[in-house]
């Protein structure tokens, strides 16, 4: 097994950074020591396959993004991104781990949806990837099926308050999954907005010819995620069940969560990049001379963009300095304007729901770095400990430490990163909705599992080098 050490770096962890060189020996750090120093007597730079200069750089655990939908079938259409394209593009922006979402739809068996999953990604991806478990249809059937899913290493599964007729569960299904969720452990995420409260919204306003992509959000009003947030916690105390809320963008649903964690419950949540940056104003004032008023739906996405006037990005990023969000997925969907976010020309409930970030996570990150929104601890905390903390791969992934995987991304803070189609762009979509950001860093050099598989701007890996992660119960609850 080939031998190579990271040197002249500064390690960032989620507690510290220090001058530290990283040792790795085949798929695993074997050490972590201070800089020029020998090891059992032996100059390590001189013993080595391959030595990779640090210098002036940091040296972090590999991003897990812990939120993804590689091919997910999505309103009429499928998620343009493949498991091999996205992880590709994961790599380049110094991800090395996700965990996608298998889906059981209605009227299907948990068990073949979780193969369809495994099918598709098997043999294809670039970096680690794991599963949790959509469940749609919360029936006996499920609810056994639900109980065997941690012997698969699928310790969480996800629910919708929203979507009627495609994801939905209604209150008594969601207590008798959680239900589940207290008596295996396994971590309950909600998709926590009023579904069929936002579809009567919906209606009214396309009634009314309001049917520009801006209307998305509009009827995805935060009064829909604050009262499903609520909800969801409120059955997730009744039964005793741990609670994990996906992108969550609303400040009120924040102060929820916040609620229930000052009162010793163990909920959570994470936001993503969209949700810190972008809003609904960006989207309503977005014109080309090809789509008009159209162009907007290049950011639709649930829950949607919120108000930068009601401060709800602000909140957001005080949020993460607080803890009371506890990290940054992406929420990865994509979807190209030709052919399928075009479907909903007309009529924005026809819009397929997402936004391509995988390959810019944690770029858009570092930049909350470099003006203050986060420490640079915070950073690797958010985007890598935090999530291998979560879902059950602390230990492995996450840390630099002796006996972790050498999941390394040596990030360059002297480097820029300009975000276009034409630019920084793996993903396989016709727009970047990242277009024109500058950020001031770059990933240099990544390695997963001890082998490199971006450097010098190239990806060079190859095709299966990801291995299933069956994960194991939260490390991070109380």
């Amino acid at each position: 097994m080939a031998t190579t050490l990271i040197s002249g770096g500064t390690v960032v962890s989620a507690t510290g950074r220090s001058a530290a060189d990283v040792l790795v020996d085949g798929e695993k750090i074997v050490a972590v020591l201070q800089p020029g120093s020998e090891l059992l007597g032996t100059d390590v730079a001189a013993s080595v396959d391959r030595v990779v200069d640090a210098t002036g750089k940091y040296v972090i655990p590999g991003g897990i993004d812990a939120h993804t939908h590689m091919q997910l079938p999505f309103g009429g259409t499928e998620a343009s991104d493949t498991f091999e394209s996205g992880t590709i593009a994961a790599a380049h922006g110094g991800t090395t781990s996700i965990i996608d979402f298998a889906v059981q739809t209605y009227g299907q068996r948990i068990e073949d949806g979780l193969a369809a999953w495994h099918e598709k990604a098997g043999g294809n991806c670039a970096i680690d990837y794991g599963f949790h478990q959509i469940v749609g249809d919360v029936n006996e059937a499920s609810i056994e099926a639900m109980k065997k899913l941690p012997d698969e290493g699928v310790s969480s599964f996800k629910l919708f308050m929203a979507y009627p007729g495609v994801f939905y569960s209604d209150d008594a299904q969601i207590l008798k999954a959680m239900q589940v969720s207290r008596d295996t452990g396994m971590l309950t995420m909600m998709h926590a907005e009023n579904g069929p409260a936002i579809d009567v919204l919906a209606q009214q306003l396309v009634d009314q010819g309001k049917t520009d992509p801006y209307y998305h959000g509009i009827a995805r009003a935060w009064e829909m995620e604050e009262e499903a947030t609520h909800r969801a916690i409120m059955l997730a105390k009744l039964t005793g069940a741990p609670l994990y809320v996906v992108h969550v963008s609303a400040k009120q649903a924040v102060e929820q969560l916040a609620w229930a964690r000052d009162k010793g419950q163990n909920v959570y949540g994470e936001t993503c990049p969209q949700y810190l940056y972008l809003s609904l104003e960006d989207q309503l004032g977005a014109r080309s001379d090809e789509w008009g008023a159209f162009e907007g739906a290049k950011w639709v996405c649930s829950t949607p963009l919120r108000s930068r006037a009601e401060g709800h990005q602000d909140s957001m990023w005080q949020a993460l300095r607080t803890n009371d969000l506890q990290m940054v997925s992406t929420d990865h969907c994509p979807f190209c304007m030709k052919d399928q976010k075009e479907l909903g020309l007309g009529d924005f409930r026809k819009i397929p729901n997402g936004i391509g970030s995988i390959e810019h996570r944690m770029d858009l990150m570092y930049q909350g770095v470099v003006t203050g929104e986060i420490t640079l601890e915070r950073w690797v905390e958010l985007t890598s400990t935090t999530p291998a903390r979560m879902f059950g791969l602390y230990g492995t992934k996450g840390v630099i430490q002796p006996g972790a995987d050498a999941d390394i991304v040596v990030y360059d803070p002297n480097g820029h990163t300009s975000i276009g189609l034409d630019k920084v762009h793996h993903m396989n979509m016709d727009y970047s909705a990242w277009e024109g950001y500058e950020i001031d860093g770059k990933v240099d050099t990544v390695m997963s599992r001890g082998r490199v598989v971006v450097e010098d701007d190239a990806y060079v890996g190859a095709k299966g080098d990801g291995r299933y992660l069956k994960r194991g119960l939260s490390q991070y609850l109380i």
